[in-house]
C-alpha cells in the first residue's frame, strides 16, 4: 500500500526560486520528484491488491519505497526548517544584524547538506529504479488462485441457524409491503458495515415473500463490478435459460433483454453489495423496468450515501444482547445455561468486544469451540486461561489467527475500496486505544499536521477537506459516529472492535503504527518506528528512536506526572499529544522549542495548582511550523504575545477549558492562517479589531470578557461594536459562538459583508435580537440558538424570514422594559419555510408564534413551548392565545410537542386549579388525537 505523504508538492517547492538550491542539489530533486511520482504509481497499483495475493517481492520493493519516501521527507523539512530558522525576527538593531549573519552562514550550511543528502537519496532511489526494472515489479496482479467470495456462505445459511434477524426482517417486509395498494416498484437498501449481516438479512426476506412473485433473482455487484456478467446472472436465474449470441458485447442488448423479461412480471431483485452509485446509475436502474406490477427491489450497501441515493434507506443495527448470548453460547455449548460458571464473565467481556456483530460473534465462538478435544463437557473448558487470552486478543489484532479469516476478507473487501489517502487515515486510528471516544476535532488536525491531508485548488481549507475523509470514513461505516448534533454531524468516532483488529493488522504489517502498552523498557525491536503510541504508560519515554515522528501518550486515569526535556531529543517530531497526561507544571516545557518540525502540539495540566504552572513558556513561539495549538484539557487563561509571534503557520488555536476562555494577546492579528480559534476570550476593543484580520477563519467560538469587572458602559458598547465589524469581515465563517457572562450587551451594529457561508449560530445572551440576524445578511444560516434579554414585537416574525433555518432555540429572559403587554404574535403562511425543529423558552410577558395559518412551518417536527396553566394560556401576558386557537393541524408534519408550565397537579394546588390543568391537557390531547399526523405525541414537562 501506500501511505499518504506531502513529499512530492515539497519537492515542488523546494524547486522554488526563493531557496536558491547549488545546481548539482536542483538536478537532483527534479530527478527525485520524477523518480518518485512514478513510484508513487506503482505503490498506488500495490495498494490496490489484497496484501496476500502480493509477491513478496513486491511488498519488500513497496516497503523500501516508502521507507525512501519517508527519509527524503525528513530531510526536505529539515532543510526548510534550516533556511527559514526556528526564531521569529528581532526589532533590535545590533541584534538583528548578528541573526540576519547567523541566519546566512546556516542557510548556506543548510544548502550544502542537502545536496549530500539527495546525492545518497538519489543513489537509493536509482538503485530501486533499477529492481523495479530488473524484477519487473510494476507488472503487478492478483495471484492466480480465486478465492472464495466470503460472501457466498450468507446466501446458503440454512433458516434454522440465522440467529437475531426476525425483528429487522419484519421491518424491511413491512417497507416492503406497507401501503401497497400502488403499482409502483419499491425499493428498500439495506446499509451497514462489513460482517452485520446484511446478505444475511436480505436472503431471509426473499426468501420469505419469493412466493408472491412472478419471478426473482439474487445477484452481487461487488467492488469491481461487470456489469455484463451482473446482467447474464440476472437472467440466468429470471428465467434459467442462458442468452448466448453475437450481438452481446454491448451493453445495451443485456439492458433491453433484461427490461423486456421483466416487462410483464412481478418481480423481486436483490442486488447485494453496491459499493457506489454508478452501477446503479448507469445500468441498474435503467435495467429494472417500471411496469406496473407493484415489484420490488432489496438492495444492500457498506455505504449509506448509496443506500439512501437508491432509495429506502434501513440502516442495520447490531444484534441485540439477548440474540448475541443465543448466537455465541449456541455455538459452542448449545446453549446459555449450559455454559459453566467459571466461563460466565469472560464470555461478557468477548461479547462486550463483539459488539453484536454477528460476524465477529460467530469468527469467535468458532475459534473457541474449535480447541474443544473432548466429549465431556468438564474436560472440554478446564483452561478459562485460553478463553481470557482470545478476550484479550480482540482489539489488539486477533484477525491474524487463521481462524478468522473469514471475517477478515469481508472486512479487507471494504479496506481495499478506499483511495490511499483513507486507507492511510483509517490506518492511523491504530493509535487510539480500544472504545476509545475520538474527538474529530482532535483527530483531523492530526491528519492534517501529518501530511495526509493534502490542499486542493479552489476555496477548500484544510478544515474542509479533513471533514470529508470523517464523513467519507463514517459513510462507508468503517468508523462508528458518536455524539451526533441536531443536524446529524458526529463530534467523534469510535472503532468497532472488529475493525480495530484489521486495522492494528495492517499497520503492523506495513511498519505504521507502532503501539506499546503497559511500559517500554521491553525493545521495540529493529524496525524503523516513525509513529509511537503509549498506553497505560507511567514514565517518560526514554529510548532512542531519531527518525520518531509522532508520539501520543495515554495515561491511566488520575496519573499525574512531570515531563522530562528527554523528548527533546526527537528532534523529527511532527505530532506530539499529550492530552492523555496530567502535568503539573506547563511552564517547564520550554524544551519544546527546540522540535522545529513540530505541527501539533495537544497539552493538558491540572486545574488544581496555582497559576504560574497554567502558562505556557515563552519557547513555544519558536515553533514556526506549528499548526495546532490544542490547550483545551489545560487551565492556561492567557497567551502572551511571545507566545504566538512566531506562529505564522497555526491554523487550528484551542485555548484553555475555563469558561471564562482564554485572553488573547496583542499580534493575535498576524495568526491570518488560522481556521479553527475556540475559547478565545475578547477582552478589550483591540482584541475584537484584530479578530477582522482572521478572514480565513471557519469556526469561532469568542467569549467576551472586559477587565477590570466595573469597566464603563462606553468600553462595553465599543468593544462589541468591533466585534461585530469584524465578525462582517469574517466570510468565510461557518459555526460562531459568542458568549459572555455580562448583561445589557448590545450585539446591534452593521456589517460589512453578508455571511453567505454561517451555518451555525449561538449567542448568550444579547440584549435585543441583533438587526443584522437577517435572510440578507445569514442566508444559509441552518441552526441558531440565541439568548435575549428582551423581546420585540417583530423578532419572531424575522425569524420566521430565515430561509433556511432547520432548528431554533429561542429563549427570553426578562419581561420587556414597555409596560404594556407584546401583541400575540400570528406567523405568515410562508413563515420558518425549513424549520424541523422549534423550541421557545419565554420568560415574563413574551411572546412566541401562535396560531399558525396554513402553510407556516410545512417541515415543523417538534415543537417546544411555554403555557400559563392557570390562564389555560400559552405566552403569558396580554394577548396570549388559549388552547383553542392554537391550530396545531396545521402543521402537517409535527410529531412531538413539549409543552412546559410552572405547575402540573401539585398537591397544594386547589380544586379549581386542577380542574384548569385536566382541562387544557384534554384539549392537547384532543389536538394530538385528531391532528392529521396520527403519530403525533404530547409531551409535559414542569
Amino acid at each position: 500500500m501506500e501511505f499518504a505523504t506531502a513529499l512530492l508538492p515539497k519537492l515542488a517547492q523546494l524547486l522554488q526560486e526563493e531557496y536558491n538550491l547549488q545546481k548539482s542539489a536542483r538536478e537532483g530533486i527534479e530527478f527525485l520528484y520524477k523518480e518518485l511520482e512514478t513510484m508513487h504509481a506503482a505503490l498506488r497499483k500495490v495498494g490496490e491488491v489484497p496484501r496476500e495475493q502480493l509477491e513478496e517481492l513486491h511488498r519488500i520493493w513497496a516497503q523500501d519505497v516508502r521507507e525512501l519516501s519517508y527519509d527524503m521527507e525528513d530531510i526536505v523539512d529539515t532543510f526548510m526548517v534550516d533556511v527559514e530558522g526556528p526564531d521569529p525576527p528581532s526589532k533590535r538593531g545590533a541584534k538583528k544584524i548578528l541573526k540576519k549573519m547567523i541566519k546566512k552562514i546556516n542557510k548556506a550550511m543548510a544548502r550544502r547538506e542537502i545536496a549530500h543528502e539527495i546525492k545518497d537519496v538519489r543513489e537509493r532511489a536509482k538503485e530501486l529504479a533499477e529492481r523495479r526494472d530488473r524484477y519487473k515489479v510494476v507488472d503487478i496482479a492478483p495471484a492466480k488462485r480465486t478465492p472464495v467470495d466470503p460472501r457466498l456462505k450468507a446466501l446458503y445459511t440454512e433458516t434454522a441457524e440465522i440467529v437475531g434477524i426476525e425483528e429487522a426482517k419484519k421491518e424491511v417486509i413491512k417497507m416492503l409491503t406497507e401501503g401497497d395498494g400502488g403499482q409502483q416498484k419499491r425499493i428498500v437498501s439495506i446499509a451497514g458495515f462489513g460482517g452485520l449481516g446484511k446478505t444475511t438479512l436480505a436472503k431471509a426476506v426473499h426468501d420469505e415473500i419469493e412466493g408472491q412473485f412472478d419471478c426473482t433473482a439474487f445477484v452481487s455487484v461487488s467492488r469491481n463490478p461487470d456489469a455484463k456478467k451482473l446482467l447474464k446472472d440476472m437472467l440466468y436465474q429470471l428465467d434459467n435459460v442462458g442468452h448466448p449470441g453475437a450481438n452481446f458485447d454491448e451493453l445495451k442488448h443485456f439492458i433491453d433483454l433484461v427490461r423486456k423479461f421483466l416487462k410483464d412480471k412481478r418481480y423481486l431483485i436483490v442486488i447485494d453489495d453496491i459499493w457506489d452509485k454508478e452501477p446503479w446509475d448507469e445500468v441498474i436502474r435503467h435495467a429494472l423496468i417500471k411496469n406496473e406490477r407493484s415489484s420490488r427491489i432489496i438492495t444492500t450497501t457498506r455505504i449509506i450515501d448509496v443506500a439512501e441515493h437508491v432509495g429506502g434507506c434501513y440502516r442495520l443495527k447490531p444484534l441485540s444482547d439477548e440474540s448475541s448470548d443465543m448466537l455465541f453460547y449456541g455455538r459452542i455449548f448449545g446453549s446459555k445455561d449450559k455454559c459453566p460458571g467459571t466461563f460466565s464473565e469472560v464470555s461478557k467481556k468477548i461479547l462486550k468486544k463483539c459488539g453484536g456483530v454477528p460476524l465477529a460473534i460467530v469468527t469467535t465462538s468458532s475459534l473457541l469451540a474449535a480447541n474443544n478435544k473432548s466429549d465431556n463437557i468438564d474436560q472440554k473448558w478446564q483452561d478459562v486461561g485460553k478463553w481470557q487470552v482470545v478476550c484479550n486478543s480482540i482489539g489488539s489484532g486477533l484477525g491474524s489467527n487463521p481462524d478468522v479469516d473469514s471475517m477478515r476478507k469481508i472486512l479487507l473487501l471494504s479496506y481495499y475500496d478506499l483511495p490511499c489517502h483513507l486507507k492511510t487515515c483509517l490506518l492511523y486510528l491504530s493509535i487510539f486505544p480500544e472504545d476509545y471516544v475520538i474527538r474529530k476535532n482532535r483527530l483531523i488536525w492530526r491528519w492534517v499536521a501529518e501530511g495526509f491531508v493534502q490542499e486542493k485548488k479552489g476555496d477548500q481549507s484544510f478544515l474542509e477537506i479533513a471533514e470529508s475523509y470523517f464523513n467519507e470514513l463514517v459513510n462507508r461505516s468503517l468508523i462508528q459516529p458518536v455524539g451526533m448534533d441536531e443536524e446529524g454531524t458526529p463530534e467523534a468516532c469510535r472503532v468497532h472492535d472488529t475493525v480495530l483488529d484489521l486495522i492494528i493488522s495492517l499497520s503492523t504489517n506495513e511498519s505504521f503504527i507502532t503501539n506499546v502498552i503497559g511500559g517500554v523498557k521491553h525493545s521495540l525491536g529493529s524496525k524503523q518506528v516513525r509513529w509511537l503510541s503509549l498506553h497505560d504508560n507511567t514514565t517518560w519515554p526514554t529510548m532512542k528512536i531519531p527518525k520518531l515522528r509522532s508520539l501520543t501518550i495515554f495515561k491511566p486515569a488520575g496519573v499525574i506526572i512531570d515531563p522530562t526535556p528527554s523528548l527533546s531529543r526527537y528532534l523529527l517530531l511532527r505530532v506530539l499529544d499529550l492530552r492523555g497526561c496530567r502535568l503539573e507544571n506547563l511552564a517547564s516545557l520550554g524544551f519544546l522549542g527546540s522540535l522545529s518540525h513540530l505541527r501539533y502540539l495537544g497539552l493538558s495540566s491540572r486545574h488544581d495548582t496555582d497559576t504560574s504552572g497554567h502558562q505556557l513558556p515563552v519557547e513555544i513561539g519558536k515553533l514556526r511550523f506549528l499548526q495546532t495549538l490544542d490547550l483545551s484539557e489545560t487551565a492556561v487563561e492567557e497567551l502572551a504575545s511571545s507566545v504566538v509571534a512566531g506562529l505564522g503557520q497555526l491554523r487550528c488555536l484551542r485555548g484553555g477549558g475555563s469558561p471564562r476562555g482564554t485572553r488573547l494577546p496583542d499580534g493575535l492579528k498576524n495568526l491570518t492562517s488560522l481556521e479553527v480559534l475556540e475559547s478565545a476570550a475578547v477582552t478589550s476593543k483591540s482584541i475584537a479589531e484584530q479578530l477582522g484580520h482572521l478572514t480565513q477563519l471557519r469556526l469561532l467560538e469568542a467569549r467576551v470578557r472586559l477587565f477590570p469587572l466595573d469597566h464603563d458602559d462606553d468600553e462595553l458598547r465599543a468593544c462589541t461594536k468591533a466585534l461585530v465589524e469584524s465578525l462582517g469581515k469574517l466570510t468565510k465563517i461557518q459555526s460562531l459562538h459568542i458568549r459572555h457572562s455580562l448583561y445589557d450587551v448590545d450585539l446591534d451594529s452593521s456589517m460589512e459583508e453578508p455571511l453567505g457561508n454561517l451555518r451555525w449560530l449561538c449567542i448568550e445572551v444579547a440584549m435585543f435580537l441583533p438587526t443584522w440576524i437577517r435572510p440578507s445578511s445569514l442566508p444559509g444560516l441552518s441552526y441558531l440558538d440565541i439568548s435575549v434579554e428582551y423581546e420585540r414585537r417583530e423578532d419572531i416574525q424575522i425569524l420566521g424570514t430565515l430561509p433556511c433555518l432547520r432548528h431554533l432555540k429561542f429563549r427570553v429572559m426578562f419581561v420587556p422594559k414597555q409596560e404594556e403587554a407584546l401583541e400575540r404574535c400570528v406567523v405568515g403562511p410562508d413563515a420558518f419555510p425549513c424549520a424541523v425543529r422549534c423550541e421557545f423558552y419565554i420568560h415574563g410577558r413574551g411572546v412566541v408564534p401562535c396560531m399558525f395559518p396554513r402553510g407556516a412551518m410545512p417541515k415543523l417536527q417538534d415543537f417546544t413551548f411555554n403555557i400559563d396553566i392557570e390562564r389555560e394560556q400559552f405566552w403569558s401576558g396580554g394577548g396570549s392565545t388559549t388552547v383553542d386557537d392554537l391550530a396545531l393541524g396545521h402543521l402537517p408534519s409535527l410529531r412531538n410537542v413539549t409543552v412546559l408550565g410552572r405547575r402540573y397537579g401539585y398537591e397544594g394546588d386547589d380544586e379549581a386549579t386542577k380542574e384548569k390543568i385536566k382541562s387544557v391537557r384534554e384539549k392537547l390531547e384532543h389536538e394530538a388525537a385528531v391532528h392529521p399526523n396520527h403519530h403525533l405525541r404530547i409531551h409535559w414537562r414542569g
